[in-house]
């Protein structure tokens, strides 16, 4: 049995990545389909402005841990974590990526967390 589940899913290739209000809406519709339950609103904001890597960060919390991402206009590029005890079908998150950034090309790893006993 594991403690929770950590999804990481790097993206290349993405659209959208540049509207705070479409991050704001993938956040939203994400926390639905996976029957998660938000605590709070998502925190989005606009960093690192007129560094390579500035973008948009997001992190939002939910009741069983929370979701992150990175969002690199400049390379058009995410990097999209979902970390929770309650567990969550990856594939799931992977299509409503898929909906929201332009079906961009993914690697995905999916990590079962248990601390040592």
């Amino acid at each position: 049995m594991s403690w929770g589940y950590h999804l990481m899913v790097d993206c290349s290739g993405c659209t959208g990545i540049d509207s705070r209000e479409n991050i704001y809406n993938f956040t939203k519709d994400l926390i639905k389909r996976i029957d998660m339950t938000a605590y709070g609103e998502p925190i989005i904001e606009y960093l690192l402005e007129g560094d390579p890597k500035q973008g948009y960060s997001m992190l939002q919390l939910i009741t069983t841990s929370n979701l992150a991402g990175h969002f690199m206009e400049l390379d058009s590029t995410a990097y999209i974590d979902v970390f929770s005890c309650k567990d969550f079908e990856s594939g799931i998150v992977e299509t409503c990526i898929a909906d929201y950034f332009g079906n961009p090309r993914t690697r995905v790893q999916f990590v079962h967390r248990q601390a040592p006993q």
